[in-house]
């Protein structure tokens, strides 16, 4: 009878998660949520409008400009949608136990406020005023843009690389794409981020002499909040929207991702920054785009969007295929 309860408790608590999953659909605590999806394809319908007044576009609907029954209803696209419902199943059973492990080898803000304050003194106080509360939300957003551009050229290596095309693997573009992301790859970055985080809001916090709190907009942090309304799910669309070569020096525009999804060699390995092209043009992996549109196919370019056709291939195939590798570069050393 207990093993019954304790069944019904699990099983109760996962339903919980799926459930929590769907809700984020009509919040604002994510890009994929029914406001900032209202704005990108708002966006997208302008353009439709505008290409079709000026008849630079074939496309007799906006249905058919943004990809129509082909791309929406792509198999590769229907997993997509499934995979963001097992994401959250992922996430209490893999993501958070694992990340609960390597937490208490993190070291706090609360750790380095203390550091600086035991080695130099305490600070003066300077409240929570709006400008730095501004501030402290610029530095949280750059550091977390930051840590996502290493870690997401980190697992283009080849060691990693399995892991990541799982999402290079689609065919088709869908905003719900975005969430298909190995579980592997979700824990680093968080984990980077915690890192870099913590020493960041530490310091700050030192310098300002206690906890400094984010400014934010509808609950949001008020930068993701704007760059979440810059029509950023059109990044994983097939509707062109470029920003122009001097802005795409800075902002990630959805051309840009598109590029980074393209399965032609000129393209490979550029664009990995997620708001901000900065770090793309720092470290030479920029790649800008103007109003005309290329053409384009997605996928990888071992064009085996096949093998991705399965929750499981999205989450045990990189394991298999990553150990074969290995053991394939074993058996040349050897042979060497």
């Amino acid at each position: 009878m207990e093993e019954l309860s304790l069944a019904g408790e699990q099983l109760g608590w996962l339903l919980a998660a799926v459930i929590k999953q769907f809700k984020g659909l009509f919040d604002l605590n994510g890009r994929i949520g029914a406001f900032f999806l209202g704005i990108s394809y708002s966006v997208a319908y302008l353009l439709y409008r505008r290409q079709r007044s000026r008849q630079l576009t074939d496309a007799r609907s906006f249905w058919q400009f943004i990809g129509g029954s082909r791309v929406y209803f792509h198999p590769s696209a229907l997993l997509d949608y499934r995979y963001y419902f097992v994401r959250a199943l992922i996430k209490v059973l893999l993501i958070v136990p694992i990340v609960g492990l390597v937490d208490p080898y993190i070291l706090r803000s609360g750790d380095y406020l203390a550091f600086f304050t035991n080695l130099w003194g305490a600070r003066p106080q300077l409240g929570q005023d709006l400008g730095l509360s501004l501030l402290y939300g610029l530095g949280v957003f750059l550091i977390n843009d930051f840590a996502s551009y290493w870690t997401h050229r980190a697992f283009h290596c080849r060691w990693l690389w399995e892991f990541h095309k799982v999402h290079h693997a689609a065919p088709v573009l869908v905003p719900l794409t975005a969430s298909r992301v190995h579980f592997l790859e979700l824990i680093a970055d968080k984990v980077l981020s915690l890192v870099l985080l913590g020493a960041y809001a530490g310091v700050f916090w030192y310098l300002c002499g206690g906890e400094v709190s984010r400014y934010t907009l509808f609950g949001v942090t008020w930068l993701v909040f704007i760059f979440n309304s810059l029509a950023a799910n059109l990044r994983h669309s097939h509707v062109w929207l470029s920003f122009g070569p001097a802005l795409e020096h800075v902002f990630n525009s959805p051309a840009q991702h598109q590029i980074h999804h393209s399965a032609a060699p000129h393209h490979y390995h550029r664009n990995f920054g997620t708001n901000l092209s900065i770090w793309d043009w720092m470290f030479g992996t920029l790649y800008t785009t103007t109003s005309k549109p290329e053409k384009l196919d997605f996928g990888t370019a071992e064009r085996d969007p096949h093998r991705y056709l399965s929750l499981y291939s999205l989450i045990v195939m990189p394991f298999v295929d990553t150990a074969r590798k290995a053991l394939a570069g074993r058996r040349g050393q050897a042979v060497g």
